[in-house]
C-alpha cells in the first residue's frame, strides 16, 4: 500500500502505444488497492483531449507516440495541471530526449528494457518525493552535466541572467535530491521535519525558476550551484 494515500486512491493516467505493454502496466496499477487508473490511452492526441477535460496525480507516458512526442503531453500536463507527478517510460535513452522530458517537467525516466518494471514501486517512490530513474539514465545524466559549462549562457547580447544566491542550507538540501533522496530521507538527514523540506525546495524553485526537481538539478548545475563531484559516488 501506498502511505502517502489515506481514503482517496491516486489517480493515474498511463499513456503508452504498445498494447501488450499497456495492458500489462494497466493490470499492475488496477491490482493496487491504493491506485486508480482513471484512463489508458495511446497516442499524443488521446492524452491531450483526456487532460484538457480532467486531471491526474500520476502521469506516466511514453515518449514514442504513433501521432507525436510524449513530451509534448508532459509540458501540457505541467501547464494544466502543475501539482501532477510525472514518469517517463520508454525504449529511448537519448540525451536530448532525457533532457527534453526533465525540462518539461518529468520527475522520473525509467528505460521498459531495464530489468522488470514495478510501476507501483515507481509510483510510490514519485509520491514520495523521489525520482525513479534508471542506472543508464543517471549516468548519463550525470556524465551530461558534470561536462557542460557552469556559467550559463548570455540572455540578451551579452547581458548575463540574474544571480540567483542559495543559503547554506538551500544548498545542501538541494545537492541531496540531487543524488536521489526523498523528502523524507532529506529530512531524517538534517533534523528538519518534512514540511520544513518541501518550504526550502518551494524557494529554490521559486528561485531557479523551475518547477520539479529534475528542472532544479539541471539549472543549478548550469549556473554553477552544484558541486557535481561530490555527487560521483552515490
Amino acid at each position: 500500500m501506498l502511505h502517502e494515500v489515506t481514503e482517496k486512491p491516486v489517480k493515474v493516467l498511463l499513456v503508452e502505444d504498445d498494447a501488450v505493454t499497456r495492458r500489462v502496466l494497466s493490470l499492475a496499477i488496477e491490482n493496487e488497492k491504493s491506485l486508480r487508473l482513471q484512463a489508458s490511452l495511446d497516442s499524443r492526441q488521446a492524452a491531450l483531449s483526456w487532460l484538457e477535460q480532467q486531471t491526474v496525480d500520476i502521469l506516466v507516458v511514453d515518449l514514442g507516440l504513433p501521432d507525436g512526442s510524449g513530451i509534448d503531453v508532459i509540458r501540457f500536463c505541467t501547464d494544466r495541471n502543475p501539482s501532477a507527478h510525472i514518469m517517463v517510460i520508454t525504449t529511448s535513452s537519448d540525451e536530448d530526449n532525457v533532457i527534453a522530458s526533465i525540462e518539461a517537467g518529468a520527475s522520473g525516466y525509467i528505460l521498459k528494457d531495464a530489468g522488470r518494471l514495478d510501476i507501483v514501486q515507481s509510483i510510490r517512490e514519485l509520491l514520495k518525493g523521489g525520482s525513479p530513474i534508471s542506472p543508464t539514465i543517471a549516468r548519463k545524466l550525470l556524465a551530461k552535466m558534470r561536462g557542460s559549462r557552469p556559467e550559463g549562457d548570455a540572455t540578451i547580447e551579452g547581458e548575463s541572467e540574474p544571480e540567483v544566491s542559495l543559503t547554506k542550507r538551500e544548498s545542501t538540501i538541494l545537492e541531496l535530491i540531487a543524488r536521489g533522496d526523498s523528502y523524507s530521507e532529506v529530512a531524517r538527514q538534517l533534523s528538519l521535519s518534512v514540511g520544513t523540506v518541501q518550504t526550502h525546495i518551494k524557494n529554490i524553485y521559486d528561485k531557479l525558476s523551475v518547477h520539479s526537481r529534475g528542472e532544479a538539478v539541471y539549472e543549478a548545475n548550469r549556473r554553477g550551484l552544484l558541486q557535481m563531484d561530490r555527487l560521483k559516488s552515490r
